[in-house]
């Protein structure tokens, strides 16, 4: 590869000096002359009829300009997909049913039964007050594993609990278990999490002088104004989304929010509305990361070697699909980890409960089974006296082997044993404790997931560049940026093909009135395909730049290069013309300086799916976290002393923007392990605010060491891998492996909060007090 002159450089992004100082305009900062302020009025029942509803107080309200409910949405229940021009066939089900506003039932706490406009904030609030419901409380199922019982109430009417059923199997996991010479079974539980971004949902829309409604919205899909015109009964061409700068997504500014909330009061007002939740409307209403029942049963030889796995995964969806299918399917796919194992038996269903509907959340699907398989491993080493990298380093599937679950071949290079070893080795000597009750333990864990969405799904992603007379350059992509330097990091890759500085590379993004449209950003997906189709897009300019150059030169174009702004004869840099006046050659003999290019993702065709055998993802990411812990034995606290991050991310387009992921990504994770829980009980939200629902602050968080492995075999531009989403995934059994090796009993169930620590060391003590072997459940 030649030499990169901006690729690999943590160069500052063009978001960052606005953001610093407080100047980006993210949804709620932005308002419009003679703007109307929308509120949702939620239900106060999980699981009840709704016998009546009365507006007519709220609307004799002065100052309230529209109270809807669900008869005034034109189509109020529609159908989510995901995969637009491709249906997969043989699972329960692939689509969602959505309803816009409640109608005749209320499927959870905190669903929207009706709309209201008003001049302030205040009025609205007072209107939504006075909405008066009548409702039939029903009795409601909670729990995934009750809502699979034949006798479970039906939280959708006319269809039991389980929306999608996934089994595999591979080898022969019967004669797995026979040729082993120990098994280790356990039981692991994750709990609904909140996405906790910084920025609640929110948007301002408005009708333009066309009759177009269009939206500017804190969204990850802008490709929801299908959704909203479907929803309002008009076509797509009547509906623009603008995503500005998103203060975090993590996925849960996939689904749909306030989009066609705001759009039918627009529609009704004809004039601006803005909406913006809440944090306790946002942690009440809106999705949540799956909760998973697991059951792990695991074998192994005494030389370490895995024989068998058997796997049953039960996710919680909440009250609608949405999301349920894919999250399950990638959960099932990456089951059995990182690892080689001949025979594999397992099974995945997902169910709908009377709670908040679950769907993506960062690391989407992978890192509910990575709690469990990486338990698993430790467990293992445990019961065979080995040393927990040693058994890793036995088992890793390697380049060219096939995963373990799907039976995918994997093409590109398996860093597994070196990150394993660079994490472990980053967390450096052993802390002393503080004190005779304080112990210290350290934990290691490996997790893979794949980047892109799956090959099922036809995805694609387009991407503009254009040169324009003075040099500079001008990407549009539609792209939404979440805060990860999604839209920086395309300026990057133009500016290394194109040989401009990257400050004079200006991008266009997240507008579908405006931008090529560049599919979600989601599914550690946006880097590897908007970041080809911009590539492309460059590569192309490029070659008509040096074409033209070329003939004004008299050369060959295989002998020019362009740096600086300059094209010039490879080993004569004096020997040069201007960027500038080549493009201004091009433009006087009407040769384009720009081009829309499309990159498609791999595509499998598939008619059953059930078995989910063969290729799934385009490719994975591979990496390992290393964690030390202090615990107090008094107190079960935790204190995460040390964490260190190490991945292969194939090429790192900008340093500093990776190292940001993977660090963020750690502390997400430390949330996840020890803190992070949406409390529900019957349907009901006991953690409302973020005075309940606990995340990590900066006085608890260590500083996050990061290793940067570069492969170079992605198939991101220049090599790239996903990382994103991958660093996470491994996190929170890393720091609850640390906690048993340093008080000795394994946390089955996240978060590992100092009451389910203590209670463990209880019942621990209780049975050493009895005598004989005790294993913690």
């Amino acid at each position: 590869m030649k030499e990169l002159n901006i690729i690999g450089k943590s160069i500052g992004r063009h978001d960052a000096k606005d953001k610093v100082l407080g100047m980006t305009k993210y949804a709620d900062d932005f308002s419009m002359p003679g703007m109307l302020y929308g509120k949702a009025l939620w239900s106060k029942y999980p699981a009840a009829n709704i016998l009546s509803i009365n507006t007519s107080k709220a609307f004799a309200l002065p100052g309230v300009k529209a109270v809807l409910t669900a008869k005034d949405v034109p189509n109020n229940e529609i159908v989510t997909r995901m995969g637009q021009t491709h249906k997969v066939k043989g699972i329960f089900s692939f689509e969602g049913l959505y309803r816009v506003l409640a109608d005749k039932r209320v499927h959870f706490l905190g669903e929207a039964v009706a709309l209201v406009a008003a001049e302030t904030e205040e009025i609205a609030e007072e209107a939504r007050d006075l909405i008066e419901v009548q409702y039939e409380p029903l009795p409601g199922v909670f729990n995934e594993l009750e809502a699979l019982k034949p006798e479970a109430f039906w939280v959708q009417e006319g269809t039991d609990n389980t929306v999608t059923h996934y089994y595999l199997t591979r080898g022969d996991v019967e004669k797995g278990f026979g040729e082993s010479d120990v098994i280790v079974e356990n039981a692991y539980h994750v709990p609904f999490v909140d996405t906790a971004y910084i920025e609640p949902e929110s948007g301002v829309a408005w009708v333009d002088d066309n009759g177009v409604i269009t939206i500017r919205v804190a969204t990850q899909v802008i490709e929801h104004f299908r959704d909203v015109a479907e929803a309002l009964g008009i076509n797509h061409n009547r509906v623009r989304v603008i995503a500005p700068y998103i203060g975090g997504g993590f996925g849960g500014k996939e689904d749909v929010t306030v989009e066609i909330y705001l759009a039918l009061l627009a529609q009704k007002t004809r004039r601006p509305v803005k909406m913006t939740w809440t944090r306790e409307e946002s942690i009440l209403s809106h999705c949540k990361r799956h909760p998973f029942a697991m059951f792990y049963k695991t074998a192994a030889k005494k030389d370490g070697r895995l024989t068998a796995l058997q796997v049953k995964l039960v996710a919680n969806g909440g009250a609608y699909v949405t999301l349920t299918p894919w999250v399950l399917l990638y959960a099932l796919a990456d089951a059995a980890g990182p690892y080689r194992i001949p025979n594999v038996k397992a099974e995945g269903l997902g169910v709908l409960t009377n709670n908040t509907f679950a769907s993506a959340n960062r690391g989407f699907g992978g890192i509910q089974p990575c709690f469990a398989y990486e338990s698993q491993m430790d467990e293992l080493a445990k019961r065979l006296g080995m040393e927990p990298l040693e058994i890793r380093r036995i088992n890793y599937i390697e380049k060219g082997e096939t995963l373990s679950t799907t039976g995918q071949i994997i093409e590109t290079h398996v860093a597994l044993p070196q990150t394993a070893e660079k994490a472990w080795e980053a967390v450096g000597e052993k802390s002393s404790p503080c004190s005779a009750n304080t112990k210290i333990g350290r934990g290691v864990a490996s997790g893979m997931i794949g980047y892109g969405r799956l090959i099922v799904l036809h995805d694609t992603s387009r991407a503009s560049v254009q040169v324009e007379l003075d040099g500079s350059v001008v990407v549009r992509s539609g792209i939404q940026d979440i805060g990860g330097g999604q839209a920086s990091s395309l300026c990057q890759i133009a500016a290394e093909v194109l040989g401009v500085p990257y400050e004079d590379v200006r991008i266009y993004f997240g507008d579908t009135a405006q931008t090529p449209l560049a599919g979600t950003t989601t599914a550690t997906r946006q880097l590897y395909m908007s970041g080809n189709a911009t590539l492309n897009a460059a590569k192309e300019v490029r070659k008509r730049l040096l074409t033209k150059a070329g003939e004004m030169m008299e050369t060959g174009t295989e002998d020019l290069e362009i740096r600086d702004k300059k094209i010039f004869v490879k080993g004569s840099p004096g020997t040069s013309l201007s960027l500038a006046v080549v493009a201004k050659a091009c433009a006087s003999d009407g040769i384009p300086l720009s081009h829309e290019a499309l990159f498609k993702g791999p595509f499998r065709d598939v008619t059953e799916f059930k078995t989910l055998e063969g290729k799934l993802f385009p490719d994975f990411t591979f990496g390992s976290i290393a964690a030390e812990v202090a615990v107090d034995e008094d107190t079960g606290k935790v204190e995460v002393l040390k964490l260190a991050s190490c991945f292969d991310v194939g090429k790192a387009i900008n340093r500093a923007s990776v190292e940001g992921q993977m660090e963020g990504a750690a502390i997400y994770g430390m949330g996840y392990a020890l803190s992070e829980e949406v409390m529900v009980e019957n349907g009901y939200t006991l953690s409302p605010s973020l005075s309940e629902y606990l995340l990590p602050t900066s006085l608890d968080v260590p500083d996050v060491k990061t290793i940067i492995l570069e492969s170079g075999t992605g198939l991101g531009p220049f090599g790239a891998k996903g990382i994103g989403e991958p660093a996470l995934c491994p996190v929170a059994p890393a720091i609850v492996n640390a906690i048993q090796d340093a008080v000795g009993v394994r946390i089955y169930e996240l978060p590992a909060t100092p009451e389910r620590i203590l209670m463990a060391m209880q019942r621990r003590n209780v049975q050493e007090n009895k005598g004989g072997h005790f294993e913690v459940k």
